[in-house]
């Protein structure tokens, strides 16, 4: 039986959950949430904190991915290469290389290492986002939840409500919606649980869900 086409973004949020935890425990940003490190650069500057190099540049290095990963699809278009399959190897490969780096220990866990470690847990997370608007571009976002929550608080009242829903396909929107908050979610409570019981080795989960990912039928084309 083949996957349907949901499946993917279900386990994209999956991953973006458990890469967003593991990586604010492990290296101190928000490397799926990307605007929220603005709010944690905003809030040390108020308050005399100092904020660290990653925070700094995570925006900028996830743009620059973004652009990348355009650039990269234009080449797979003319070349007829799949391109959902394609990205989804790329940000395997990526998480793969943050693997390898968090478990490989040097004297300065915090140092170098540790900047080069987030800026590609960073851009694995833009390959995602940049897949999801080019290759899926009617899939809801994995990532940032706030817009699923809102879909999903009004769709779930139109479905319930004995009056006419205020707009057309509550049922289909609800399901959309409500896939990638229960899968972020559940990704976010693994990531906590790999991270206290891995440590550095947590990395090995979103790797995993990754691999996963390109398996998929829905990840064919």
């Amino acid at each position: 039986m083949h996957s349907k086409p949901w499946h993917l973004p279900a386990l994209l949020s999956v991953i973006a959950g458990a890469v967003d935890v593991i990586g604010f425990l492990s290296l101190g940003l928000f490397t799926a949430h990307i605007t929220g490190n603005l709010v944690i650069i905003a809030t040390l500057l108020v308050h005399g904190g100092v904020p660290n190099v990653p925070q700094i540049v995570a925006v900028p290095v996830f743009m620059v991915t973004v652009a990348v990963v355009w650039f990269i699809v234009r080449t797979l278009k003319r070349r007829g290469t799949p391109i959902v399959r394609s990205l989804l190897v790329l940000q395997l490969l990526l998480l793969m290389c943050v693997m390898v780096l968090s478990v490989t220990h040097t004297p300065d866990r915090y140092g170098l290492k540790a900047d080069v470690t987030a800026m590609i847990a960073v851009s694995a997370m833009a390959c995602q986002f940049a897949l999801l608007r080019i290759a899926l571009p009617g899939a809801p976002s994995t990532a940032v939840m706030t817009g699923n929550l809102t879909n999903t608080v009004l769709s779930a009242l139109d479905v319930l409500s004995r009056e006419a829903p205020l707009t057309a396909g509550a049922h289909q929107r609800l399901r959309k919606a409500l896939t990638p908050v229960v899968g972020f979610v559940a990704g976010c409570l693994a990531g906590a649980v790999a991270d206290l019981w891995l440590a550095d080795w947590a990395w090995s989960l979103p790797v995993a869900l990754a691999a996963v990912a390109t398996g998929l039928p829905s990840s064919r084309f």
